[in-house]
């Protein structure tokens, strides 16, 4: 794996010197953008607006528009509005992990030690495995400032890059009717849910997706035409709520038999 940031995390007075690594990757299909007249692929390029002709990215430079003109970036620029934050994970508080909504998460990356850094670091990891709490930090990469959460994932330091408070909807703007449940239809929903809990494993959910529009690619490179059944789902109505809660949980009972 190719390191994608460099630098140092630390808690109090304790620095750890850190290399940071994507903890995920893409599953998507590489598919390119043809013209559906020749096939030939289509490509992108960066034009002068003025002169039309194509430039290249040595000679790109990053602006921000004032009034008439623009004032141009370089890199030093880019460092300098934070020197610390673009080279330090300083960890300024902890928070229990049970306080933190799945909707804040978005990219998670693994931290490695390095040089010196190796007993801190296992400090660091077992303590937050020990009380179940979660680093809040703040660092900047790939000239953004990011909030993030430090935790632990199988003996590693993740840092969990998570939106800021301005990133996320109102839910108001979200329209939820005014309906009510009856005590009978939460507890059947209740007994449905807990019928079908499993200890969360992961590694049983494969990407269904992609391996089966691999097929259809297959198939047509061959010259076949693979039949696949049409599947559409039909709103539970009110009426029906009841029936179908039923229904769920004999569907569990035979599953489990």
């Amino acid at each position: 794996m190719k390191s994608v940031w460099n630098g140092t995390i630390s808690f109090g007075l304790v620095s750890i010197p850190i290399k940071m690594y994507s903890a995920s990757e893409s599953r998507t299909l590489d598919l390119d953008m043809l013209d559906k007249h020749d096939h030939a692929r289509i490509r992108y390029k960066r034009v002068n607006e003025d002169s039309g002709e194509e430039v290249e990215w040595k000679n790109i430079v990053k602006g921000f528009k004032k009034d008439d003109a623009y004032i141009v970036l370089e890199k030093e620029d880019f460092e300098n509005a934070n020197v610390k934050k673009s080279k330090t994970i300083d960890i300024e508080e902890f928070v229990e992990a049970s306080e933190v909504s799945d909707l804040l998460f978005k990219n998670p990356y693994y931290l490695e030690p390095q040089k010196e850094g190796g007993k801190a670091y296992n400090l660091l990891r077992d303590v937050l495995k020990k009380t179940g709490k979660l680093g809040v930090a703040t660092f900047v990469m790939r000239q953004k400032e990011n909030l993030s959460l430090i935790g632990v994932y199988k003996d590693v330091i993740v840092l969990h890059v998570i939106r800021f408070a301005e990133e996320i909807r109102d839910t108001k703007e979200v329209k939820v009717p005014k309906t009510k449940t009856s005590k009978k239809e939460i507890k059947m929903a209740e007994t449905l849910i807990e019928n079908y809990t499993e200890k969360f494993d992961f590694n049983k959910y494969k990407d269904v997706y992609n391996k089966q529009l691999l097929k259809i690619i297959e198939s047509k490179a061959s010259g076949k035409t693979i039949k696949v059944e049409k599947s559409e789902s039909e709103p539970t109505a009110a009426k029906d709520l009841m029936a179908k809660l039923k229904a769920s949980l004999e569907q569990g009972k035979k599953k489990a038999s």
